[in-house]
């Protein structure tokens, strides 16, 4: 109970600032600096492909190493403003693994705040965007009580914070506590050296609802995608005339809009949790559509809250795909047209599918550290690495891998 209430606490502060603690006393400029970190080791069996917590780590445990520090190990640095009771700033800087192999520090939150009212705010700048219940706090390992929140929907959003405009407002309603959030922006992404997605366009529309012990959260968001991922591949199939060509219209991400809707639900009287969460994501390209969902709970017996989960994502489309019939073609171009059918569906294959179940225990050691441990049994399905990454040509699918976690979490 007194975990949950330290936890509760650090996020409120850490979202809000010293903007929103000081307002209604003080006119004053200020400013405050906070922040959270991760150390931790993760070991799985698997030799064939890497665990990691999100798609954007360059490696994970398995295959390049047994056990990996890079898998949740994270620093991060937050920077607060309060120049006056409308305006406030907030910067948020996070050092973790990135796809180039380093922890080049990068920036998660930049925005500035004008109140506009007490229950109306109004902010510009880099906005984290409200994708799941703990979109907000997604990098605070503390403020959570698993070792990191859920792959299946987490890990596979390389998506994650919005340059643009957003609008909050707080409101009740017979005795429930609501918060509405609209916004709108764009976000660039590099995926690899040379391969990039990009969010034009991104809108949408978040709502959170609170009542008592009971916090309710639907998100819905679209945006317009590219990327240049398999741009070879498509090059390679325009050469085969109309039929290549209309192959390379599905599933090429060039403008091709992007649907995502979710609903989360945390139970938490104090005592003991419970969270679910199902969300539904759709491109109109290689990415597809997957649906995932997960419910975990957790009971809190001082400083120890040990907790379960359960967690899976699957593809709400088609992961393979015939490609190019070779009947007919000439003998010379048959070589070429298998192989672009092999990379279509190894482009495909990357939709994840995935079960997992988990076991952990959280351990206050203090009132700003939290020392946990974690089992994922880990299962990508259908011929899918799952959220699995670099795999070698002797991976498998359908088989579990074991993973076992050690992590301290803190804040200061």
């Amino acid at each position: 109970m007194q975990g949950t209430r330290r936890s509760l606490l650090f996020v409120t502060l850490l979202a809000l600032g010293p903007a929103a603690r000081a307002a209604h006393a003080q006119d004053t400029p200020s400013w405050s600096v906070s922040g959270f970190g991760t150390v931790g080791v993760t070991h799985s069996n698997e030799r064939h492909a890497d665990y990691t917590s999100n798609v954007m780590k360059r490696s994970g445990a398995g295959v390049s190493r047994s056990w990996s520090a890079d898998v949740d190990s994270r620093l991060g640095l937050q920077l607060d403003t309060h120049l006056d009771k409308h305006w406030s700033a907030v910067l948020q800087v996070v050092s973790e693994q990135g796809l180039d192999n380093s922890y080049r520090p990068k920036v998660e939150w930049a925005n500035i705040k004008y109140q506009l009212t007490p229950d109306l705010a109004l902010r510009a700048g880099r906005i984290a965007l409200p994708v799941f219940l703990s979109a907000d706090y997604r990098r605070v390992g503390y403020a959570y009580p698993w070792v990191r929140p859920p792959v299946e929907g987490y890990g596979v959003v390389p998506i994650t914070s919005s340059d643009g405009v957003d609008a909050t407002l707080r409101w009740n309603l017979a005795g429930v506590s609501n918060t509405s959030q609209v916004f709108l922006g764009h976000d660039d992404v590099a995926l690899a050296p040379g391969r990039r997605v990009y969010a034009r366009g991104i809108a949408g529309i978040s709502h959170t609802s609170e009542w008592g012990s009971l916090s309710l959260r639907t998100n819905v968001i679209r945006a317009e995608v590219s990327s240049n991922l398999g741009a070879e591949l498509f090059r390679g199939l325009d050469a085969f005339g109309p039929a290549g060509q209309a192959l390379s219209r599905r599933y090429e991400a060039d403008h091709k809009e992007m649907r995502m809707a979710s609903i989360g639900l945390n139970y938490d009287p104090g005592a003991w949790f419970l969270m679910a969460e199902a969300s539904r994501t759709r491109t109109d390209s290689f990415m597809g559509a997957t649906r995932s969902a997960y419910v975990s709970a957790g009971w809190r017996r001082g400083a120890w809250t040990p907790y379960a989960t359960l967690a899976r994502v699957r593809a709400a489309v088609a992961t393979t795909d015939r490609g190019l019939a070779l009947d007919g073609l000439p003998p010379s171009a048959l070589p070429l047209a298998a192989v672009l059918n092999g990379g279509l569906n190894e482009l495909l294959a990357t939709i994840p599918q995935q079960s997992t179940e988990s076991l952990g225990v959280r351990w206050d050691l203090f009132a700003n550290a939290a020392f946990k441990l974690q089992y994922d049994r880990v299962t990508p399905r259908r011929g899918s690495r799952g959220t699995l990454i670099n795999p070698t040509p002797g991976f498998r699918s359908d088989h579990p891998v074991h993973v076992a976690s050690v992590v301290l979490d803190f804040v200061y």
